[in-house]
């Protein structure tokens, strides 16, 4: 088990431990670090005898390796798929892509593909990459996921596609696909995309550790179940960036500043969306532990009888 799971196994127990550990993860300022950095923070806080948490390795060690390396395998993540980048690419690309008006269908396509291509390319670089099993199932992989992106890209502009090419001119027409619908499409195909990309983990299965660290064997269970547990969170944080604007709006519609100055109420919308989203991804990173636990009842047989505690614990991905 790599150092960075022992750490969450420890650190990381209650929603508001994760919370602030992810708070301090999501710092942009660590992008700035080098390769050969990020390497001697992993070691250092490796070589400490596998200490969990020891103040010679430094708190901005920790950090850096948390922030930086894969939680699974040990491998330095591509800086465009770390999890501080999120913060800046992701929020930027969702509000565009989903929420601001387009000039035609090709410009809601264009930026629906960045999104969901990003939100693949994220997904899997941060998966459980225990399950990989060779070219065969990377180049199936490859194909469901290029799928995956081409569906979520037309369902996701389907707003768009509908305001623009049926010229919808009824008020309550536009506000729900502008305001109603993108609430359960956001949320809907943020789960798809998850479900889709790391569909290997759930196929092929997971490793799972006792509470020593060792690894017990592979199973299917811990794979869907992280897999689902991954998937609810990405729902639940673009279903409430989705949701919590179009609210704020509704509260806000009869007040006497918005009726005198209507056109405030597109900066409005997306610097909320913004704000929304950048609170959300923390909160969402915090909702299931990175380090999850499965009861050996719902182990396959083999593993349950392996298992001499009563759960295992498996990493979740992100």
């Amino acid at each position: 088990m790599d150092i960075n799971l022992l750490y969450w196994k420890n650190e990381g127990k209650t929603f508001l431990s994760r919370l602030r550990l992810w708070f301090n993860i999501l710092d942009p300022s660590s992008l700035l670090c080098s390769d050969a950095e990020i390497e001697n923070a992993h070691s250092l806080i490796g070589s400490v005898e596998r200490m969990v948490h020891d103040e010679k390795a430094g708190d901005a060690a920790w950090i850096l390796s948390l922030s930086s390396v894969h939680a699974g395998t040990g491998a330095i993540l591509p800086a465009v798929f770390r999890p501080q980048v999120v913060n800046i690419l992701f929020i930027f690309l969702q509000v565009v892509a989903s929420f601001l008006p387009h000039s035609g269908v090709k410009p809601a396509l264009f930026w629906q593909f960045l999104l969901q291509s990003y939100s693949a390319g994220f997904n899997h670089a941060n998966r459980n990459a225990s399950s990989d099993k060779g070219i065969k199932t990377s180049l199936k992989q490859g194909l469901l996921i290029v799928g995956s992106v081409a569906y979520a890209t037309c369902a996701g502009a389907i707003p768009q596609i509908v305001i623009q090419r049926l010229s919808m001119s009824s008020p309550a027409v536009q506000m729900f696909f502008r305001s109603v619908l993108p609430i359960p499409l956001s949320a809907s195909l943020a789960y798809f995309n998850v479900v889709i990309v790391r569909s290997e983990e759930s196929e092929n299965g997971i490793q799972v550790f006792d509470s020593n660290g060792n690894s017990v064997g592979v199973s299917q269970a811990a794979g869907a179940k992280a897999v689902k547990e991954t998937a609810l969170s990405r729902a639940a944080l673009l279903g409430t960036t989705a949701a919590v604007p179009n609210l704020l709006l509704f509260l806000l519609q009869k007040a006497s500043f918005l009726q005198r100055s209507p056109l405030l109420v597109a900066p409005i919308r997306h610097i909320s969306t913004a704000i929304v989203l950048g609170l959300m991804i923390p909160v969402s990173f915090s909702l299931y532990p990175q380090l999850g636990t499965i009861k050996k009842e719902k182990l396959e047989k083999e593993l349950a009888t392996a298992a001499v505690s009563g759960e295992l614990f498996y990493h979740r991905g992100l």
